[in-house]
Protein backbone atom coordinates (compact mmCIF):
# COMPACT_ATOMS: atom_id res chain seq x y z
CA UNK A 1 0.00 0.00 0.00
CA UNK A 2 1.38 3.28 -0.92
CA UNK A 3 2.56 5.13 2.17
CA UNK A 4 2.72 9.35 2.07
CA UNK A 5 3.54 12.09 4.44
CA UNK A 6 1.21 15.20 4.99
CA UNK A 7 3.10 18.34 6.08
CA UNK A 8 1.61 21.15 7.52
CA UNK A 9 3.38 23.96 8.25
CA UNK A 10 1.31 26.50 10.65
CA UNK A 11 2.00 29.52 13.23
CA UNK A 12 -0.99 30.85 15.86
CA UNK A 13 -1.82 34.24 15.93
CA UNK A 14 0.42 36.95 17.71
CA UNK A 15 0.44 36.22 21.80
CA UNK A 16 -1.78 33.06 21.51
CA UNK A 17 0.82 30.23 21.36
CA UNK A 18 -0.31 28.27 24.52
CA UNK A 19 -3.93 28.24 23.06
CA UNK A 20 -3.14 27.14 19.62
CA UNK A 21 -0.29 24.36 20.98
CA UNK A 22 -3.39 23.48 23.59
CA UNK A 23 -6.20 22.82 20.57
CA UNK A 24 -3.52 21.43 18.24
CA UNK A 25 -2.63 18.64 20.43
CA UNK A 26 -5.35 18.03 22.04
CA UNK A 27 -8.14 18.41 19.90
CA UNK A 28 -6.41 18.30 16.33
CA UNK A 29 -4.56 15.87 16.13
CA UNK A 30 -7.12 12.87 17.26
CA UNK A 31 -9.48 14.79 14.53
CA UNK A 32 -6.81 14.53 11.36
CA UNK A 33 -5.91 10.56 12.89
CA UNK A 34 -10.05 9.52 12.29
CA UNK A 35 -9.26 10.38 8.35
CA UNK A 36 -9.06 7.66 5.69
CA UNK A 37 -5.28 6.40 5.87
CA UNK A 38 -4.11 8.51 8.45
CA UNK A 39 -1.87 5.99 10.75
CA UNK A 40 0.24 8.23 12.64
CA UNK A 41 0.74 12.06 13.86
CA UNK A 42 3.36 14.28 15.23
CA UNK A 43 4.26 17.62 16.21
CA UNK A 44 7.22 20.09 16.03
CA UNK A 45 8.33 23.16 17.31
CA UNK A 46 11.07 25.21 15.31
CA UNK A 47 14.16 25.04 16.89
CA UNK A 48 16.07 28.23 17.72
CA UNK A 49 19.50 27.04 15.66
CA UNK A 50 18.76 27.06 11.97
CA UNK A 51 21.03 26.44 9.20
CA UNK A 52 20.28 28.94 7.61
CA UNK A 53 19.25 32.39 9.49
CA UNK A 54 15.93 33.92 9.25
CA UNK A 55 13.36 35.43 9.88
CA UNK A 56 11.69 31.60 9.01
CA UNK A 57 7.77 31.82 7.98
CA UNK A 58 6.57 28.94 9.99
CA UNK A 59 7.19 28.17 13.87
CA UNK A 60 4.84 24.60 13.95
CA UNK A 61 5.16 21.71 11.56
CA UNK A 62 2.73 18.60 12.06
CA UNK A 63 3.21 14.96 10.27
CA UNK A 64 0.76 12.80 9.44
CA UNK A 65 1.86 9.19 8.04
CA UNK A 66 -0.82 8.04 5.87
CA UNK A 67 -0.94 4.71 3.90
CA UNK A 68 -3.72 4.28 1.61
CA UNK A 69 -4.28 3.31 -2.19
CA UNK A 70 -6.03 6.55 -2.88
CA UNK A 71 -4.58 10.02 -1.70
CA UNK A 72 -7.69 11.84 -3.02
CA UNK A 73 -9.75 10.17 -0.43
CA UNK A 74 -7.64 11.80 2.39
CA UNK A 75 -7.82 15.04 1.20
CA UNK A 76 -11.15 14.76 0.11
CA UNK A 77 -12.23 13.69 3.85
CA UNK A 78 -9.75 16.62 4.96
CA UNK A 79 -11.09 19.62 2.82
CA UNK A 80 -14.88 18.21 3.94
CA UNK A 81 -14.03 17.95 7.81
CA UNK A 82 -11.71 20.80 8.20
CA UNK A 83 -13.32 23.73 9.88
CA UNK A 84 -17.09 21.60 10.61
CA UNK A 85 -18.10 20.63 13.67
CA UNK A 86 -16.64 17.40 12.62
CA UNK A 87 -12.67 19.17 12.84
CA UNK A 88 -13.23 22.33 14.52
CA UNK A 89 -10.60 25.13 13.63
CA UNK A 90 -9.23 27.21 16.57
CA UNK A 91 -9.35 30.61 16.24
CA UNK A 92 -5.42 31.28 17.77
CA UNK A 93 -4.70 29.15 14.31
CA UNK A 94 -3.55 32.04 11.92
CA UNK A 95 -5.35 31.54 8.11
CA UNK A 96 -2.11 31.21 6.64
CA UNK A 97 -0.75 28.08 6.64
CA UNK A 98 0.64 25.64 3.89
CA UNK A 99 0.00 22.09 3.62
CA UNK A 100 2.20 19.58 1.15
CA UNK A 101 2.09 15.70 0.36
CA UNK A 102 5.19 13.62 0.11
CA UNK A 103 5.61 10.12 -0.85
CA UNK A 104 8.59 7.83 -0.20
CA UNK A 105 11.03 7.23 -3.31
CA UNK A 106 13.16 5.33 -1.38
CA UNK A 107 13.22 2.84 1.75
CA UNK A 108 14.12 4.68 4.98
CA UNK A 109 18.05 4.56 5.43
CA UNK A 110 19.76 4.26 9.13
CA UNK A 111 22.83 4.97 9.80
CA UNK A 112 25.03 1.55 11.39
CA UNK A 113 25.19 0.97 15.03
CA UNK A 114 28.77 -0.37 14.27
CA UNK A 115 29.54 2.98 13.16
CA UNK A 116 31.17 4.95 15.53
CA UNK A 117 31.41 9.01 16.30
Amino acid sequence: MPKYNLIALTNPHDGRDDEFNEWYTNVHLADVLKLPGVTAAQRYRLADVQHRPGPLEWSYMAVYEIEIDDISKTLSALKAASGTAQMPLSPALSPERMVWIYQPITERVERSRAISG
